[in-house]
Parts: structure tokens; sequence; C-alpha cells
């Protein structure tokens, strides 16, 4: 009966860091970084001059915040499914660590300090801390990955491929 449960715990947090690996994957690769180059959406909302996460995802009125980050969650919830039956809990769990993990490295815009031992472990685990993510509300050129760091040098040549594709595609416009 022990040894059920203890699979059944494992089962569920590989489930749980399953969906951020690949929610975060998904997001970054296919919605952020394409994004930042093709669209505005994203950078109005995100990055720009008044950019308070209390103004605007708590306390705005403004649909496009919402759909932000209905957009950015998407890559998250699209596994649902297929993680669901594996373990329901461990899903959960992983949309629960997911918006805590929203919440918490948007608290750089409030002057948030991790202590350093916090700092030191995510640094190891290539977990994106408040001050990494207020490098990217800083320059939205760098510090990409919602929740893992080692997104980040492929999302910079992903986003150097974007931005060749851009300006082909406006230089053939133009011909």
């Amino acid at each position: 009966m022990v040894l059920i449960l203890s699979l059944a715990v494992c089962q569920g947090i590989g489930v749980a860091i399953l969906l951020l690996f690949l929610g975060d994957f998904f997001s970054t690769f296919f919605y952020h970084v394409p994004e930042h180059i093709f669209g505005k959406f994203h950078s109005l909302v995100h990055h720009s001059n008044n950019r308070s996460f209390l103004h605007y995802a708590v306390l705005t009125r403004n649909p496009l915040v919402l759909i932000d980050g209905l957009l950015g969650a998407l890559p998250y919830f699209m596994f649902i499914p297929w993680l669901w039956q594996m373990s329901p809990w461990g899903s959960i769990l992983g949309l629960l660590l997911g918006e805590l993990h929203v919440i918490w490295r948007h608290g750089s815009a409030m002057n948030w300090k991790t202590h350093p031992q916090l700092l030191k472990l995510c640094n190891y685990l290539q977990i994106t801390t408040p001050e990494r993510h207020w490098l990217h509300h800083q320059d939205a050129r760098v510090a990409f990955g919602d929740i893992f760091n080692f997104f980040d040098p492929p999302a910079q040549w992903w986003l150097k491929q974007l931005t060749l594709i851009k300006y082909g595609l406006k230089t053939s416009n133009q011909s």
C-alpha cells in the first residue's frame, strides 16, 4: 500500500513538472517570442511604461490583460486532458504552481528581494526569479522563459530568426 501511494506521489510530482516544462516551452516559443516580433498585444500589456503587475493583472478592467493572460496560459491548459489521465492531482498541482509562480515572479514590480538562499537554489535549478523576470520587463529582448531560465538561449535564437523573417517579409512586400 505504501509503495503504491509513493508511486502515485512520484507520478503526480512528475506530471506537475512535465506540465510546467511543456507549458513554458510552448508559451515561450509559440506565443511569447512571436508576440514580441509580430504582435503588439503582449508588449502593450506587459511591457508598457505603466507595467505594474498589481495594476494590470488585478485592478484593471482592460480586457486586453485577460486575453494576454489567457493566451500565455493556453499552452499550459492544452496539456491537461493528456496529463489528467496520468495524474489528476499532479495536473492540478502543476497549474497551481504555475499560477503561484506568475504571482511570485511579478513581485519584482513591488521591489521584491528573493532570499539569498532561495535565489541560489532557483539559479541552480534554472527557475525564473522575480529579479530575473524584472530584467525581461526592463528589456523585452532578454530573460525569456516564464518558469525556466534554460529556455532563454534558444528563445534568443528564435527571436533573431523571427526578426529576420519579419524584416524579410517587409522587404518583399515593399518590392
